[in-house]
């Protein structure tokens, strides 16, 4: 059983089809209910109707993350139906276009800062609310999306903060849940094809054509949370980032049409190494 936060469209919508794939029950939560009420196309009904179309369950529960009553209703409500969580992906985020646009961050709109609060904050609370049902089974998952501006600068400082955040909270959360057999990861997604990414934005320039020529679909980093919480590894790479291509190339993993991503380290870094120590 999964809930992937964050799922009306993108890569939320296409890890819990992934994650459907593997035959999960999972539960897709988002603001949008009916198409046309967003600026992109995408709801959660539709996401969890392409989730049982392709052999899990899906279940669409409309959710702001800013919410934590509503967070915390949420989990109340599977802890009642079901005798645990098997996975969380904490992908919610506030994100608009005009993160692209090419000035310092005084210069672009204040709600730039919203992804602090659904983004960073909102995972946070969403880990607390699950972490009861994931240390239930004793053999639970907590993944991340994150990305590459973790460590570089991408998009400005409010992005970055975000993804680096989520790393350290994949990072710390994996020392508290290491004796309840529950692991937490953060995956550095590359550039995703998404109906955002897919669409002309006047604000993204030629530079980004390389990258979206071999870009991932939203389902690759779904595949690989499925393999990831049967490996007999998961344990051993709580508490990591991991680049999502690399960890595939490692697995043997491809994308659609045996496309194989490929890693962005060279160009824009690698996640860095974090201290072994733990001051309680």
């Amino acid at each position: 059983m999964a809930v992937v936060t964050g799922a009306s469209r993108g890569a939320g919508a296409g890890i819990a089809r992934a994650l459907g794939d593997a035959g999960y029950i999972v539960y897709v939560t988002g603001r949008t209910v009916a198409e046309g009420t967003a600026d992109l196309p995408g709801t959660i009904g539709a996401t969890a109707a392409a989730v049982t179309e392709r052999g899990g369950q899906g279940v669409a529960v409309a959710l702001d993350h800013r919410d934590d009553a509503a967070v915390a209703a949420l989990f109340a409500d599977i802890a009642a139906r079901h005798e645990r969580l098997d996975i969380l992906v904490n992908n919610a985020a506030a994100v608009t276009d005009d993160l692209l646009l090419k000035r310092p961050f005084w210069e672009k709109p204040l709600s730039q800062v919203d992804i602090i609060d659904v983004g960073l904050r909102s995972a946070y609370v969403a880990s607390y609310f699950a972490a009861p049902l994931l240390t239930r089974g004793r053999s639970g998952l907590v993944a991340f999306t994150s990305s590459f501006g973790a460590n570089c600068y991408m998009h400005g400082p409010a992005y970055g903060a975000q993804k680096a955040g989520v790393d350290k909270l994949a990072a710390d959360m994996a020392v508290d849940f290491a004796d309840h057999g529950v692991a937490a990861v953060s995956i550095w997604m590359g550039p995703l094809l998404t109906e955002r990414t897919l669409r002309p934005n006047p604000l993204r320039g030629p530079e980004y054509d390389p990258f979206f020529e071999t870009a991932e679909t939203p389902e690759f980093t779904g595949r690989l949370i499925a393999a990831l919480y049967d490996s007999t590894s998961r344990m051993a790479l709580s508490g990591r980032a991991l680049i999502g291509a690399e960890l595939a190339r490692e697995w043997g993993m491809t994308d659609a049409e045996g496309r194989q991503p490929p890693s962005h380290r060279a160009m824009l870094g690698a996640p860095p190494e974090r201290s072994r120590a733990i001051v309680r």
